[in-house]
């Protein structure tokens, strides 16, 4: 059997988060919960003698992406008019960019399961309208032929094109790939990275050639992919698919395939287009869209501190591990919240970067999944999770009473000294106090103290468990533990 290499390039669809379409005044709405065709007009619509107007907040947005991406901004672009017939274009074409693209010829570097980066190339960086949605029914009582519904609400959204070029070997590279592309959309506050609303699509170009050789295989296209799952997925199925059909002898015939979730397998939708098949011509009504240094160096100013800036400064500046800091930064609503609890100055002692980071992860992230709530949703501020690990480090609660505390703080918002005073919380650190329990266990457990004494070390954690069951759990462990070990020592 011959050996094969995947080629693959990746189609990003990224939708922008504006105001209002690419090309007319009308509001963007949700296309799932918005009621059909209610957010349309005249220009959006197709009507004749109608003029588009480019939306310019759309291009700052997309340059925002560019520069992110490390590409060139190209200072002057072409919208073209690419041609097709399809009922979500009401047009019968899409305003698109073609030769004289927004930004070209940047790179992004992924993380690999192996540990080591890649560098991906990315080819371009364009600006489109989005099309229509459509909505394919099934035969039934009300519409017994079956048939197609289009929602134009979604035409004429601004449509940002990320396209990678065919360095991408595996269906894993790819996921890392988009994974990280939505990720850095989010932290630009572009898009909100939701594929279930189709707000962010990726469609990989997928072939295979003989491994060693530079000439590219006929590829496909994989479309209406709705999870990095199913992008890995049907990726890797179609290097399956294809290296049988090369084995056999037969030929890959250039199409586009949809991903089927149930069946675990691609099928064809239609036959490929070409570049020429579009007709591409510049769009008459626009006139060119000219870029000024002024106006990219402006955006440039209003850029993030990006996640692997900020991962490798949690990790240089924190001590944080890379696991951690990875944690912190997938979101940025995350990492603005660890930041804020750094800036608390009012708590004495402080808790360490580590610290906070640890309880952050360990604690307020538990919380947060059993509820299926993001960092939004927390009732309290950080300087209230701070104030409770402060409690914790000043030996006021112990760690199993401070998570109680958090579970409670979570729930009702209250801040931690409260809770602990309402409830009777406040850790034991009196020594004699504790002597004085330890003694007790001791006296009225002697067939357990002989089992001890005769090599049974194991025991002394029973002990522990029977002081902090009297204490109710709010006897310091460390003192427990050291004058546990005196007493027992001296019974030697």
């Amino acid at each position: 059997m011959t050996e094969y290499e995947a080629v693959i390039g990746l189609e990003i669809h990224a939708e922008l988060m504006t105001a209002s379409k690419m090309f007319c005044g009308c509001r963007v709405v949700d296309s799932v919960t918005a009621p059909p065709n209610t957010a349309t007009c005249p220009v959006c619509l197709g009507m004749p003698g109608m003029l588009p107007v480019i939306n310019k907040r759309a291009v700052e947005l997309a340059i925002r992406v560019g520069l992110a991406l490390n590409c060139t901004i190209q200072r002057h672009n072409i919208f073209a008019r690419k041609n097709y017939f399809y009922p979500d274009l009401p047009k019968s074409y899409q305003i698109s960019q073609y030769e004289l693209p927004l930004a070209l010829d940047g790179h992004l570097d992924i993380e690999l399961a192996s540990g080591e980066t890649k560098r991906i190339d990315i080819r371009r960086v364009h600006l489109e309208e989005d099309t229509g949605k459509l909505t394919h029914l099934d035969k039934d009582s009300q519409f017994p032929q079956g048939g197609t519904l289009v929602d134009y609400n979604r035409s004429g959204v601004p449509l940002l094109e990320i396209v990678s070029e065919p360095n991408i070997r595996s269906g894993e590279e790819a996921r890392a790939y988009a994974v990280k592309i939505r990720q850095i959309l989010r932290y630009l506050e572009v898009n909100s990275g939701d594929m279930e609303k189709g707000v962010f699509r990726v469609e990989p170009n997928i072939s295979l050639r003989p491994a060693g050789t530079e000439t590219f295989g006929t590829r496909t296209e994989l479309k209406n992919l709705n999870s990095f799952r199913a992008l890995a997925d049907g990726t890797a199925y179609e290097l399956v698919r294809q290296a049988e059909i090369l084995d056999a002898g037969g030929q890959v015939v250039q199409e586009t395939r949809g991903w089927n979730e149930s069946k675990r397998l691609t099928f064809s939708q239609r036959s490929k287009e070409e570049a020429e098949d579009y007709r591409y011509f510049p769009e008459p009504d626009l006139p060119p869209l000219e870029i000024t240094d002024e106006w990219v160096e402006s955006v440039k100013l209003t850029l993030p501190e990006l996640p692997d800036t900020k991962r490798a400064r949690y990790m240089a500046d924190f001590e944080l591990s890379a696991y951690d800091a990875s944690v912190l930064v997938e979101e940025r609503a995350v990492a603005n919240w660890f930041e804020h609890t750094l800036a608390v100055s009012d708590v004495d002692p402080a808790p360490s970067p580590k610290s906070i980071a640890n309880w952050m992860i360990n604690d307020l992230f538990r919380l947060m999944n059993e509820h299926k709530q993001g960092v939004a949703d927390i009732k309290f501020e950080p300087a209230a999770f701070v104030q409770l690990i402060g409690l914790v480090e000043n030996n006021t609660v112990n760690n199993n009473t401070a998570k109680d505390v958090l579970t409670e703080m979570y729930q009702s918002g209250r801040p931690a000294a409260e809770i602990i005073q309402a409830k009777g919380l406040a850790q034991i650190s009196d020594e004699t106090a504790i002597f004085e329990i330890i003694s007790q266990v001791i006296r009225e457990n002697p067939d357990t103290v002989a089992a001890y004494l005769s090599g049974k070390d194991k025991l002394r954690g029973w002990f522990v468990g029977q002081v902090m069951k009297a204490t109710k759990g709010k006897a310091n462990p460390e003192i427990v533990n050291r004058r546990l070990a005196e007493q027992l020592d001296q019974l030697k």
